[in-house]
């Protein structure tokens, strides 16, 4: 005979992964928000210096990472360097960064051959990035806006793949690259980001829906390629995580891997459609 049939377990979703972190990432990155936010209102001095202290962490993770070591006197000068180029921005414009970046350059190949390739290339990476963020932002009401919605879709998208990814799972996006991530977090993310950029869009300009749409949906793409990107060269280097000062988060490349591409799509955007001078203008409206 038979034993009776055990009574099945009810399916809790919340259940089938560890949420223990989510208490830590959601602290940080309200308080992320809130900074970056404050920041890009205020503008001019006071956003070149955060995106300077912020681009300066990720320049000294980036050093760590390439050169397998402490930090030495040269990555000190060199992080030192990356955070003045933000802050020279507003009074020397675009001459006065790219001049302290190619100082940094050549003074990374001179002093330390043996990573120079690495060295050179992320400073050159986060100074084109640095310039396309404060450009973005300019001196106008709509570079404020144009940094809102550019935020707003990159961190929805990385929301919506966290959470998505998490729970749903299924078919890995990249294996090789980063096996955490999966191709169902990829469209989470897809979804979130593209829909809240859009309704963003729709309250904040008078611009064609369609084309808020296309790009949220751009963003919300190469926001993911950035952060494929850089876990590309977490793994050449056999490292985890940049670093550990964001809770719950990892280092600062870590979370600012998602904007780069994003930023770089933006800016080109901006300035093909109505010039260096007005480039939040260019990309709102049409």
């Amino acid at each position: 005979m038979s034993s009776p049939e055990q009574p099945r377990a009810k399916f809790d979703p919340w259940a089938r992964r560890s949420w223990t972190d989510l208490g830590p990432r959601v602290a940080s990155a309200a308080v992320l928000i809130a900074v970056t936010a404050i920041g890009l209102y205020l503008g001019g001095y006071v956003f070149a210096a955060l995106v300077g202290a912020v681009f300066a962490g990720c320049y000294r993770e980036w050093d760590r990472m390439v050169t397998l070591k402490p930090l030495t006197a040269v990555g000190a000068l060199l992080i030192g360097m990356v955070a003045l180029s933000a802050l020279v921005f507003p009074l020397m414009g675009l001459a006065g960064t790219a001049a302290l970046i190619a100082l940094a350059c050549l003074l990374a190949a001179v002093l330390g051959r043996d990573v120079a390739f690495w060295r050179v290339g992320g400073l050159v990476f986060m100074g084109v990035v640095i310039v396309a963020l404060l450009a973005i932002r300019g001196t106008q009401p709509d570079g404020f806006v144009a940094g809102l919605f550019l935020g707003i879709v990159v961190w929805l998208t990385d929301t919506g793949a966290f959470f998505t990814g998490r729970q749903v799972g299924g078919e890995r996006l990249a294996p090789d690259i980063s096996p955490s991530k999966t191709w169902s977090g990829a469209l989470g993310g897809l979804a979130l980001g593209t829909l809240g950029g859009l309704v963003f869009w729709v309250f904040a300009t008078d611009s064609p829906w369609w084309v808020g749409g296309m790009l949220a949906a751009s963003i919300s793409i190469l926001g993911q390629l950035g952060d494929l990107a850089e876990s590309a060269i977490k793994r050449r280097f056999r490292v985890k995580d940049s670093g550990d000062i964001i809770p719950g988060h990892g280092g600062l490349m870590d979370r600012l891997d998602s904007l780069t591409f994003a930023a770089l799509l933006i800016f080109v955007v901006g300035l093909a459609h109505a010039g260096y001078d007005g480039i939040g203008a260019g990309v709102l409206n049409w």
